[in-house]
């Protein structure tokens, strides 16, 4: 059995630790809030985006065209891997490197390294990267910490330029969607080439729908459909660009705080046996003591 002063120590290590893992999870709270606070803001704009898809979707215009619906034999692809800059989020980013290794030894044995870009987004998956040996272009760790609109534009922007250029024929994102404080879904699906049904929030859209029209409206398009599907899908694509890299944002902060808030009560628990571990053996120190002074008496 330990001694009184090292289970005295140690009760204090584990509450000075407790206090850390306390402030982290408050901090958490707060970035989480912020993050939270930034998708109900984009949501109108994302809502109305999704409205007018459907709508136009539903209507009688005929055949939809566009480069970015092309699907070809894949020959080249970049797969965006979206972790966190920092640890302490549980299996947050182990869950994204063991999803990227699986994508990425799937097309390496397929297409062949050589032909895989990879774009990590956060210090914990390049890292993870650069220890595989592979290559990437840049550096995107300031995306994972403070993603911005311009800062997504650019990135989609240039994705959007290598497809269309033929220098990529599919794009692959893996990141972690938030549903609630309590579950993030890690997810993989196709950025490039687009299916307008993933533009599109079914169910959502199904309800604005109902609420606010019973038919699909008729729609007198000008200059042209070709004009107006040129402007709105790319806007579509930038803009899930943007969302994907908040949603991941959200998760971290959700997934540290859910780590942080195990992390204190597990201090708690710790503490409570050690304390009752301290008394039990301030206890039987004292009766070895009374004891001794009982035995001495008789002598």
């Amino acid at each position: 059995m330990s001694s009184l002063k090292e289970v005295k120590n140690r009760i204090s290590s584990v509450k000075s630790t407790q206090k850390i893992t306390s402030a982290m999870q408050m901090v958490a709270s707060a970035k989480l809030h912020r993050r939270q606070q930034s998708i109900e803001g984009l949501y109108p704009y994302q809502q109305q985006m999704n409205n007018i898809l459907t709508n136009f979707l539903s209507s009688d215009i005929g055949e939809i065209e566009s480069p970015f619906l092309e699907e070809r034999k894949v020959k080249k692809v970049a797969i965006i891997a979206v972790s966190s800059n920092t640890s302490l989020c549980g299996a947050f980013n182990a869950n994204v490197n063991r999803e990227f290794t699986e994508v990425y030894n799937q097309y390496k044995e397929t297409i062949g390294a050589d032909a895989i870009t990879v774009y990590p987004i956060g210090r914990k998956i390049e890292e993870f990267i650069r220890k595989q040996s592979i290559d990437y272009p840049k550096s995107y760790q300031s995306l994972s910490d403070n993603p911005t609109f311009e800062t997504a534009h650019e990135l989609a922007s240039q994705l959007m330029d290598d497809f269309l250029a033929k220098r990529i024929d599919q794009v692959i994102l893996i990141y972690h969607h938030f549903r609630m404080v309590s579950s993030q879904v890690l997810t993989t699906e196709t950025y490039l080439p687009i299916k307008l049904s993933s533009l599109v929030q079914e169910n959502k859209s199904r309800e604005i729908l109902g609420k606010y029209q019973s038919t699909s409206p008729q729609y007198i398009v000008e200059p042209s459909v070709e004009e107006l599907i040129a402007e709105l899908i790319p806007q579509a694509i930038r803009l899930k660009m943007f969302t994907v890299l908040l949603d991941a944002s959200t998760s971290e902060h959700a997934a540290r705080m859910l780590a942080m808030q195990l992390a204190t009560d597990n201090a708690e628990e710790l503490i409570d046996d050690l304390t009752q571990q301290y008394n039990k053996s301030r206890q039987q120190a004292i009766t070895n003591e009374l004891l001794d002074i009982i035995g001495g008496t008789f002598k």
